[in-house]
Formats: C-alpha cells, structure tokens, sequence
C-alpha cells in the first residue's frame, strides 16, 4: 500500500524544490467557515494514475441555514416505526442550479441544490423538499446528519447549514432525542453510486466534520482509494482523477496527529463505486 501526506508545509517545500509532491491543508471544521474560500496554493497529490486536489472558489452561500422544525414517529406493523423529519431551510434554495464552473464538469443533479439526509452514516438520502420519512426497527438507536447541499453534491460546510441528532427508538415506536453528540465524528458523503460519461473524468470527494476539526498538527483524514492512500489535513472539497473504469474502493478514516484511528461511532466509512463510459 502506498502513502501520500497531504500538507501546506510539504507543500510549500514541494514548490521550493520543483518537485510534485503531497497536498493542501488549511485548517476548518469548528471554525464555521465554508471550505476552501479565498486563493489555493496547495498542488495536486498523483499516485501512479490517481490523483486528488483540492477545488477552490465554491459558490458561497453566506447566512445558509438548516433547522429541524420536527421529528416524529408512529409504530407500523410489529417491528418498525415510521420516522418523519421537518426541516427549516434559510437563505437557501432548494432545486435552485448553483451556478458556478465546478457545476459543469461534475456530476451535477438535474434537479438542483438539496439537502443530504444521512442516517448512520450510510449512503445519503438527497432530498429536494424540506421532509422526509424513513421506516427504521423499533429497539434501535441512531444518529442522523443533515446538511445543505450545492446542486453538484458538495455540501456547505457551516454550523449553521447542518444538523446532527441522535435519536432512539423504543419497543412502542416512541421516539427520544439522545442529548447532542459531542464526540468527533466523520461522515461520508462523495463519492457515490456510478458514475457514467463526462462524469467520470472529475469525481467529488467530500466528508463532513463534527466536532472536530482537522490540520497538519491535528487530526487528519486517511482517504484510502483503491489501495491507495492518501492523508488530507484540510476541510474541504477533493477532485478525484483518474479512477478506472469498474468498480473502485474508497474508505474515509479519521486519525490523530500520530495517524492513529480516532475510536468513536462515526469515524470509519467505506463505499464502492462504479464508473462506467456510458
């Protein structure tokens, strides 16, 4: 397995010396500002035929909010129970297009900007109204992570544009919010599913942080791709080149300073993928 370290320092040393070298990182996660805003100096990591960089200029979308007005659940049949979720959604809009360039070499959802509803951090649930239900077990406990969404799957990356909850589910189909979870917490979100045509070329890779954040001297995420391993110390959205046709392997793991796995409910993902020429 090979390993790439993703660094502003090795970085800067990269460029000093000629050299292609490691990746980015500027410091977010508890600081609420969206990802990458502002000039990127950091260069694309390349391993063999893979490569991952950072995206910069995102379309901003400043005072963006996500609340949740309600969440609620009633017993169906004798083991579930139907849980409906209401959001609040502020100066933002739903199914709206973000107009801006990366919107027109990624894959992109005809139907425009969203929220990203996911529930134990398994594939997200996007949704273009602000409701949604979903038939869980009765005697279970889960965690359920919302965030606003541009049109092209990246999400927006503030306190306020998110929402975290735990909730359990009794043997009656009650539903009880568990207090705030406080741990560190990583969830997936891109990529996902296939990808065909034009959108294989550019592939989205995004996770979102919860208290945590993530830095050269911190806390880093380990992406491994194919094997492939390559360490980001900076919130923010990657494009990832140079996937092969087929199916591909990508697990998201948060770390220590040490590159150590951080122990916790939510800070280990792995999906497939698969690209496809048509």
């Amino acid at each position: 397995m090979k390993y790439y370290r993703i660094t502003d320092i090795t970085a800067a040393l990269t460029l000093l010396i000629g050299a292609i070298g490691c990746n980015n990182s500027t410091k977010k996660g508890s600081d609420h500002t969206d990802s990458m805003g502002g000039p990127d100096t950091s260069i694309a990591q390349k391993m063999d035929s893979i490569s991952v960089s950072p995206i910069a200029d995102s379309k901003q979308f400043p005072g963006a909010s996500l609340g949740i007005s309600s969440i609620s659940a009633e017993k169906v049949g004798t083991d579930s129970a139907k849980v409906t979720v209401k959001y609040n959604v502020s100066n933002f809009k739903l199914t709206e297009m973000t107009t801006d360039e990366h919107a027109a070499h990624m894959a992109n959802s005809h139907d425009g900007q969203h929220i990203h509803f996911i529930l134990d951090n398994k594939p997200y649930t996007a949704l273009y109204k602000p409701e949604h239900s979903v038939t869980l077990a009765l005697n279970s406990e889960h965690y359920l992570l919302s965030f606003l969404s541009r049109s092209y799957h990246e999400s927006i990356k503030t306190a306020e544009a998110s929402k975290l909850i735990k909730f359990k589910i009794d043997a009656t189909g009650k539903l009880t919010q568990e207090p705030t979870p406080k741990e560190a917490s990583l969830f997936y979100s891109r990529p996902k599913g296939e990808y065909k045509g034009d959108e294989t070329k550019n592939v989205l890779l995004d996770f979102y942080l919860v208290n945590t954040s993530i830095a050269p001297d911190g806390n880093k995420i380990s992406a491994d791709i194919n094997g492939q391993t390559f360490t980001l110390d900076k919130w923010g959205p990657y494009e990832i080149k140079g996937l092969p046709m087929g199916n591909n392997k990508v697990k998201l793991t948060l770390v220590d300073k040490e590159g150590n796995a951080v122990t916790g409910d939510n800070v280990s993902v792995e999906r497939d993928i698969k690209l496809s020429e048509k």
